[in-house]
């Protein structure tokens, strides 16, 4: 399940109640949005099992979801631990120099000079920007800003073109 048609969008962290709902831990933004997707693909180890959600809501800082034939406490409990993809044709289109996190991930990335950095090893949010962790020889933090500190994504080529000083 680590192909480019599944997107890893959460896990389920725990349960809620007595009538089999479980806690999710979202990567969505905002968090509730991985509701919308109706069918997930659950992954645990080598198993891997479609599941449809019934409902779910916003539980203060958490999601809570309750899945179809998850009924009780304990068959929730056997699902704490197992991550959620969803198919990548879910999610919706992107507007150009737009780019899902996850087409990023494993990106080669140099310099206009052709300096290899390294790869994006991750991204995460600081609330002005994006930052791409970027390793290679060393870890760097760049900035995710398209047409100054990134000036080429080629998700074909799997490489990202940056205007960054290698020595920083």
């Amino acid at each position: 399940m680590t192909d480019r048609q599944h997107i890893h969008v959460g896990e389920i962290s725990g349960v809620f109640g007595l009538k089999g709902w479980v806690k999710i831990f979202s990567y969505t933004e905002p968090r509730e949005n991985i509701l919308s997707y109706s069918v997930w693909q659950l992954r645990k180890n080598r198993d891997i099992k479609p599941i449809k959600v019934k409902e779910g809501q916003r539980q203060g800082k958490n999601v809570v979801a309750h899945l179809v034939g998850v009924d009780d406490r304990d068959v929730a409990e056997g699902l704490v631990g197992w991550e959620i993809y969803i198919e990548r044709d879910q999610l919706p289109a992107l507007a150009k120099d737009e780019y899902y996190w996850a087409d990023l991930v494993g990106l080669k990335v140099v310099t206009e000079a052709g300096v290899d950095l390294g790869s994006v090893d991750h991204l995460f949010e600081t609330g002005a920007n994006d930052i791409l962790v970027v390793v290679g020889d060393r870890e760097r933090l760049i900035p995710f800003l398209m047409g100054q500190t990134v000036l080429k994504v080629d998700l074909d080529g799997k490489r990202l073109t940056v205007d960054w000083d290698p020595d920083f």
